[in-house]
């Protein structure tokens, strides 16, 4: 027997008990002065699954602690209880809805597959044959800029990987920008034609 089926076994026989001797199971007094200071909070127990509910009543500053249920005969039933039962309901509710909690975070991570994962991702990963492709096409690009003649390749190293434009690299080499762009267009030309086979 669980921990909670013990819990509530000891519940129903106090009530029961309290319900025989005559003070448990009432309706609140006719004669109730919604006027005065008066505070009323409900709170419903879990779900479909557990039909309590426990609510607390404040009076002229004296708090009073009810436990609401229906019995097997489909009678409505509420009984008085101490502040440390009340307190005990609090609490298991609360270690409930932590417990009901981590079981759905459990269950979504037993679902999450790489699928899902990659349906998630903000960066998408390349398939296998895409990122083979990419690595083999770079490595293609890198032999053939470092075949390139010394000045051809400078000068394509300066205006495509530090973005310098032709009148800078003219500037360090002494010379006009024309010289400089017939260069890079004659190192392009010859990466084309080392990578137009891939």
């Amino acid at each position: 027997m669980t921990a909670f089926a013990v819990f509530l076994l000891s519940l129903f026989v106090e009530i029961r008990r309290k319900a025989i001797s005559g003070v448990g199971c009432r309706s609140p007094p006719a004669n109730l002065d919604f006027s005065k200071k008066f505070r009323l909070e409900e709170t419903k127990v879990f779900d479909n699954t557990n039909p309590y509910t426990i609510r607390f009543e404040e009076t002229d500053g004296r708090k009073r602690y009810f436990v609401a249920f229906t019995d097997e005969q489909g009678n409505f039933r509420e009984t008085e209880v101490t502040k440390a039962v009340y307190m005990e309901f609090c609490h298991f509710i609360k270690r409930e809805r932590n417990l009901r909690r981590s079981d759905e975070r459990h269950l979504e991570q037993s679902e999450l597959t790489e699928e899902t994962l990659c349906r998630r991702a903000v960066h998408k990963p390349k398939p296998v044959d895409e990122a083979v492709n990419d690595t083999i096409r770079m490595e293609r690009l890198n032999r053939a800029i470092m075949e390139l003649p010394e000045i051809q390749r400078r000068r394509f190293m300066l205006h495509f990987d530090l973005g310098l434009t032709y009148e800078q690299i003219g500037e360090m080499e002494g010379c006009t920008k024309m010289p400089i762009k017939r260069s890079i267009d004659r190192a392009i030309e010859k990466i084309r034609l080392e990578l137009k086979n891939f």
